[in-house]
């Protein structure tokens, strides 16, 4: 009988597990395709990673990332002295159990050739496949520039946020033609002539997911995401050093090597002009209008600028010259509503009690954050119900449509109406 035993891995074993890795990699063997950082990442995230244990000293790990029917095994190590037991066949026997339970059909590996576990794969039935190149790119901000993204407020977000943006189908379909797809068909834009956008404006009413699509941009690009927020940018010294600040801010992205830098609500700091010069509102719009020719030298750089009125922006900062596109983001379609109930409602759907027509037809007026608000809502309520009868009655339509005859809608008549008036009149696309 075996003397180690095989448990999941818990939050507290990384210290050890970090240890066992540090031992199973000798110095001239090259470097992991997937780093410790990432497993890591994957298995306090709930991804399939077990532990081999003797007594209670960690000694062997695996580590596995599932994506829909395929996963990868992104981590297989052995502490030093374990190796050559049948550890790790062990290992990858009971990570297989999990995936299998999980859906998954296809596991995959790329170890380098003297790794921990490669044994361990021939033994346990893994197929070394020939023939096949590794290519990879890396996207990430690079060490040097952590600390000035981490000053500026910025971060790298998750990768899967455009799937996230539910119902949105027309929107996204523009989105992508307009600003991602030529950020990132980097080779058939030279190819035809096309001119990647610099800088774009998104306007709508509250609430309409403006926002969301900037992280999900920033996520489809693999950029780092730096949101101006002009309200703090004035906490000290006014317009003075509003002006100021704004500088020092376009600066700094300007530094970094890619960036998606976004400022919400530019109504604030972009409004029409008086034409007085001693206003101090003035001197604020002049300097933005002042570092966006700048920041469009830069290459793998786009802003983009949201706001609830376009209505009120200075002209001047609306000409081509500035801004490649001017894009409505408008509110949601019966279509859109259906698919962001789709999302927030989940299992109550499957139970059958619940007509999706009418709560698209009763949330005309609702955003999405609308609409996830009254979802929440509706369930609880029928939690509160079961709990307090034990009868099993799974939620209802009445439950969601209660929520949503309680929840004052972001949306009006009146914002709508307006909303298609700027249509006509700003949309660039």
């Amino acid at each position: 009988m075996p003397v180690w035993r095989m448990r999941d891995f818990h939050d507290d074993d990384l210290d050890q597990v970090v240890q066992v890795w540090d031992q199973s990699r000798p110095d001239d063997q090259p470097p992991p395709v997937f780093p410790i950082s990432e497993a890591m990442s994957a298995a306090r995230a709930g991804q399939p990673a077990v532990v081999a244990v003797v007594g209670e000293q960690i000694v062997g790990v695996a580590v596995a990332r599932a994506e829909g029917e395929r996963a990868w095994i992104v981590l297989v190590a052995l502490a030093s002295r374990w190796r050559q037991r049948g550890i790790g066949s062990d290992l990858l026997a009971e990570l297989g159990r999990r995936l299998r339970g999980a859906g998954v059909r296809r596991i995959c590996a790329l170890l380098p050739e003297s790794a921990a576990g490669t044994a361990a794969m021939h033994n346990s039935g893994y197929t070394a496949r020939d023939g096949l190149v590794y290519f990879e790119r890396l996207e990430h901000a690079p060490a040097a520039e952590a600390g000035l993204l981490e000053a500026l407020g910025g971060r790298v977000l998750p990768s899967d946020l455009w799937g996230a943006l539910a119902g949105r189908e027309t929107e996204k379909d523009l989105v992508e033609k307009r600003i991602v797809l030529p950020l990132k068909e980097t080779e058939l834009v030279e190819r035809f002539g096309v001119v990647p956008p610099k800088a774009v404006i998104l306007f709508g009413p509250p609430g309409t997911g403006k926002t969301s699509f900037v992280k999900a941009v920033a996520s489809r690009l693999g950029w780092p995401f730096v949101e101006v927020f002009p309200s703090r940018l004035a906490a000290d010294g006014g317009s003075v050093g509003l002006a100021a600040a704004l500088r020092d801010v376009f600066g700094d992205v300007g530094s970094l090597d890619a960036a998606v830098l976004f400022i919400d609500e530019v109504e604030e700091i972009a409004s029409v002009r008086s034409g007085v010069a001693a206003d101090p509102g003035h001197m604020v719009t002049n300097e933005l209008l002042k570092v966006i020719p700048g920041f469009r030298e830069h290459d793998e750089h786009l802003m983009v600028c949201a706001t609830n009125s376009v209505r009120s922006l200075d002209p001047a900062f609306l000409r081509p010259g500035r801004f490649d596109y001017v894009i409505p983001i408008g509110p949601p379609d019966a279509t859109a509503r259906a698919a962001v109930w789709t999302r927030y409602l989940g299992p109550a759907l499957e139970t059958q009690t619940v007509d999706l027509t009418r709560l698209v037809q009763a949330s005309e007026l609702f955003t999405p954050a609308d609409i996830e608000f009254a979802a929440r809502k509706g369930a609880q309520a029928a939690f509160e119900r079961e709990v307090a009868n034990r009868q099993d009655e799974p939620a209802t339509t009445q439950d969601y449509l209660a929520a949503i005859h309680d929840i004052r809608p972001t949306l009006t008549d009146e914002m709508i109406r307006d909303f298609k008036e700027d249509q006509e009149q700003y949309t660039r696309i």
